[in-house]
């Protein structure tokens, strides 16, 4: 597949590629309810850059977070112990798409528990951090809904 390019060098998706990059975005507002600003200056910069590479990437996240195994509350719970873990603030973005997936704030402060026995104190302390974020996030993804 051969893309355009502008006179900067940048390439331009095809009409096809941009019809999947939207999808691909789409998979975003469904799950968060907006488009992280990190995704979306990765959607930006590639669908740009390497429309190629992005339907990639996006093709690969998608086989492996929407599988007919685990439903998207479960796998949204394990994104963000394993995340909290790590210390990783997308910790709270996933956490938030636990709740909008139909977890509870006793389920989210359970998997953070979870997360500190491999992560330690580190991750307790993050916690009340991680679940303000989610409710920052819920209501981010409310006034964009309106």
């Amino acid at each position: 597949m051969s893309n355009e390019r502008t006179e900067e060098g940048a390439a331009m998706p095809t009409p096809e590629q941009q019809e999947q990059i939207d999808q691909y975005l789409e998979t975003y507002r469904d799950l968060m309810g907006f488009v992280p600003p990190r995704v979306a200056a990765r959607f930006e910069r590639l669908s740009r850059s390497n429309p190629e590479l992005l339907i990639a990437q996006e093709k690969v996240r998608n086989l492996v977070a929407y599988d007919d195994v685990l439903d998207e509350k479960t796998t949204q719970l394990i994104l963000t112990a394993v995340l909290a873990v790590q210390l990783r603030d997308a910790a709270a973005l996933h956490g938030h798409a636990a709740r909008r997936a139909g977890a509870s704030w006793e389920e989210l402060q359970a998997t953070f528990d979870l997360a500190y026995l491999f992560g330690g104190v580190s991750v307790a302390n993050h916690t009340p951090a991680f679940l303000d974020k989610i409710a920052d996030f819920e209501r981010k993804a409310a006034e964009e809904s309106r």
